[in-house]
């Protein structure tokens, strides 16, 4: 029955390991600025399929209207995908009428592989005393192999078209744009109210 209870507690907690989650690696701010929080952003993804690109502006876009943020997704004034000339751009945030940029594109996806050992229990752990228990444990080799997305995040301010917040994020079982990208959102806003990149939250 024990040996029946640890197996069950191993598999949960490998589950839990295997579960994804986005953290925010590096970031960087302009010290400089000071033209205060921002009152409109524009979200651009920046994805070699449409579909996932309007997705995650959708997504991001409801979670900074969420927040209290006036957001647009770039698609409506960018209709056209892939790398487009830099003046169009200029004029899709033009046309937005917003006064940020938020500009997120996939880095790399990375295959990596973990090595580790656990310790398992023998099929004999019971009998006199303790020792039985003690010396009925094994361990055992895993090998975990797992994808990790490398997401990279900048902010401009759309009168100078300058950087004023990057952040680099890592997420590690990336599942979908559609599971990942309401928290990645989520933690990216966090982030610019820290530095008072955004309206306080109500």
């Amino acid at each position: 029955m024990l040996t029946r209870r640890l197996f069950t507690l191993a598999a949960a907690l490998a589950l839990v390991a295997c579960a994804s989650s986005t953290t925010l690696r590096d970031s960087w701010y302009d010290t400089a600025y000071r033209g205060g929080a921002f009152r409109k952003v524009v979200v651009l993804g920046v994805a070699r399929e449409e579909v996932e690109r309007r997705a995650f502006e959708d997504i991001a876009v409801s979670r900074l209207q969420a927040a209290g943020v006036d957001a647009v997704p770039s698609y409506r004034f960018l209709p056209e995908g892939g790398l487009v000339p830099e003046g169009r751009l200029d004029e899709a945030v033009r046309a937005s009428g917003a006064d940020a940029l938020w500009m997120s594109r996939v880095r790399q996806i990375d295959r990596r592989t973990d090595v580790y050992q656990t310790m398992a229990p023998g099929p004999m752990m019971w009998g006199p005393g303790w020792y039985g228990m003690y010396a009925g444990w094994y361990p055992v080799t895993e090998i975990r192999q797992y994808d990790v997305a490398t997401v990279e995040t900048s902010i401009f301010d759309a009168r100078t078209r300058g950087v004023v917040w990057s952040g680099v994020s890592e997420t590690y079982e990336p599942r979908s744009v559609a599971k990942e990208a309401p928290g990645f959102a989520d933690m990216i806003i966090k982030a610019l109210r820290e530095r008072g990149l955004l309206p306080a939250g109500k």
